[in-house]
C-alpha cells in the first residue's frame, strides 16, 4: 500500500460511524508539521497566522509546543475575541475600519495591551483617534513594509498591493508621526513578502516557469534583505525600544528567519499543508487537514458523484483554486463540470470500487478556508478521532 491508501484506511476507519460532508485534522501529521516549521525557523519565534487555522483548539495547540508565540490575527473583532479567550499577543494583520471594536479596544485595558493595529497611513491614525469614542488606552501599532519587488524604475511590480510603504525613508516618517501623536505607541514592524512565501517555485509541468520563478524569488529575497535592514534601523533610530520584526510566511520561514533584522516569523497554512504548497522545492509538508464528501451516485463506468465539494479558495479564479480529490487515489474533475454547488462527478477507474455512502477525501487549495464550510474538525490520531472541537464557524464567528 502507498502512504496515501494507508491514510485513506486510517481516516474510514476513524470515521466509519459518521456521514460525511465532515472534515478531519490528523494531529500526527499537525504536530510534524509544526516541527518542520520551528526547524526551518532556526531559533526565531513563529506567530501562528490564525487566517490560515480558524480553530482556537488547534491555535491552541500551535501555541503550547515550543517554538511558536503570539497569534497574527485577520479582523479587529477576531482580534477582540481571541485578547478575550486569553491570548497575550495578537497582531492584526491589516488596517481596519472597525469603529466599534476601536471603541472596545482603546476603552479596556486588558485588550489594548494585548492587540496591536496595523497602519502604513498617517490617515489610518487619524481613522483610529476617531473612533476612540472616549476611550483613553493607549493603542499599540505596527507599521507594514511593502515588500514588493520592482524593476524599471518601478515600472514592474512583483507582489501584493498592500502597504505605499517602500522605502525606509516612508516607513521612518511614518514612525516619528506615531511616536509624536499622543495616545499611541509604536510596538514593530511587519512585512509580508508573499511573492515568495505565498508562490511555489516548482509549478507541476511546467519547468520553464518553475526556474523563473526560482530566479525572480531568489533575486526579491537579496532586495528585500538589504532593504527590510535598512528600515529597521530607520525605524529604530526613531523608537530604539521597538519590540518586534516580523517576517514571511510558510512558503519563506527559513528565508526570512535568516534574516538578521528580522526578529520573529509567521506561519499558519504549513500546520495544514494545503494542495497549494505543494509547489514548493525547499520543504515538504505532510497533508494534515481534509474533507470528505459522500458518494451519492454512479452514473456509470469509471464515474461517481459526491455531494457537494465545490469550495474553491480566494485569490485569482484557476482550477489551482479548487479542492483536490485526494482519496481513494486517481480521481479527477470532469472538464465539462469541476467541482460543483451541489454535487460533483469525478472520473477515474477509482471511481468504480466506490460505492453509495462512502467517503472520497479532499484536499482545500487554501488552508483556513475550509474551516468556512464546516462547524467542526474531527481530531484524528492513529485509526481514532480523540476530539471533536468547533471552528470559527461553529462557535458562531464569521469575521470575513
Amino acid at each position: 500500500m502507498t502512504a496515501r491508501s494507508t491514510d485513506r484506511a486510517r481516516y474510514d476507519r476513524a470515521t466509519a460511524h459518521l456521514d460525511a460532508p465532515l472534515a478531519l485534522v490528523d494531529l500526527e501529521a499537525f504536530d510534524a508539521n509544526a516541527a518542520d516549521l520551528v526547524r526551518r525557523a532556526a531559533g526565531k519565534p513563529i506567530r501562528v497566522a490564525s487566517k490560515s487555522v480558524r480553530c482556537r483548539a488547534l491555535l491552541e495547540r500551535a501555541l503550547a509546543q515550543e517554538g511558536f508565540a503570539g497569534v497574527m490575527s485577520f479582523t479587529l473583532a477576531e482580534s477582540l475575541w481571541l485578547a478575550r479567550s486569553g491570548v497575550e499577543d495578537v497582531l492584526l494583520a491589516y488596517p481596519t475600519a472597525d469603529r466599534a471594536g476601536l471603541a472596545e479596544l482603546a476603552a479596556d485595558p486588558k485588550l489594548a495591551a494585548a492587540v496591536t493595529l496595523m497602519v502604513d497611513d498617517p490617515a489610518q491614525l487619524d481613522f483610529l483617534d476617531g473612533a476612540r469614542a472616549g476611550g483613553r488606552e493607549e493603542i499599540r501599532i505596527c507599521l507594514e513594509l511593502d515588500t514588493s519587488y520592482r524593476l524599471l524604475g518601478g515600472r514592474v511590480r512583483i507582489g501584493a498591493r498592500r502597504s505605499p510603504l517602500h522605502s525606509p525613508a516612508a516607513l521612518a516618517e511614518l514612525a516619528r508621526a506615531v511616536d509624536r501623536r499622543p495616545g499611541f505607541r509604536l510596538a514593530g514592524v511587519m512585512g509580508y513578502e508573499g511573492h515568495v512565501a505565498g508562490v511555489g517555485d516548482t509549478v507541476r509541468g511546467k519547468p520553464l516557469r518553475s526556474r523563473a520563478v526560482r530566479a525572480m524569488q531568489a533575486a526579491a529575497r537579496r532586495e528585500l534583505a538589504v532593504r527590510r535592514a535598512a528600515a529597521v534601523r530607520a525605524v529604530r533610530a526613531v523608537v530604539p525600544e521597538l519590540e518586534f520584526v516580523n517576517g514571511g510566511g510558510t512558503g519563506s520561514v527559513q528565508h526570512t528567519a535568516a534574516e538578521e533584522a528580522v526578529t520573529e516569523v509567521t506561519a499558519g497554512s504549513g500546520l495544514y499543508v494545503p494542495r497549494l504548497f505543494d509547489d514548493y522545492s525547499s520543504f515538504r509538508g505532510r497533508p494534515a487537514a481534509l474533507f470528505a464528501q459522500p458518494v451519492v451516485r454512479r452514473p456509470g463506468p469509471g464515474v461517481i458523484t459526491v455531494l457537494g465539494g465545490g469550495y474553491p479558495a480566494s485569490g485569482a479564479a484557476g482550477t489551482d483554486r479548487l479542492p483536490e480529490p485526494w482519496l481513494p487515489e486517481g480521481l479527477r474533475y470532469d472538464p465539462m463540470e469541476g467541482a460543483g454547488e451541489v454535487q460533483t462527478p469525478l472520473l477515474g477507474t477509482a471511481a468504480d470500487d466506490l460505492l453509495l455512502g462512502d467517503k472520497v477525501w479532499f484536499r482545500h487549495a487554501k488552508a483556513g478556508e475550509l474551516c468556512e464550510r464546516f462547524e467542526s474538525l474531527h481530531l484524528v490520531e492513529g485509526e481514532r478521532i480523540t476530539a471533536t472541537v468547533p471552528t470559527y464557524r461553529g462557535e458562531g464567528r464569521t469575521f470575513l
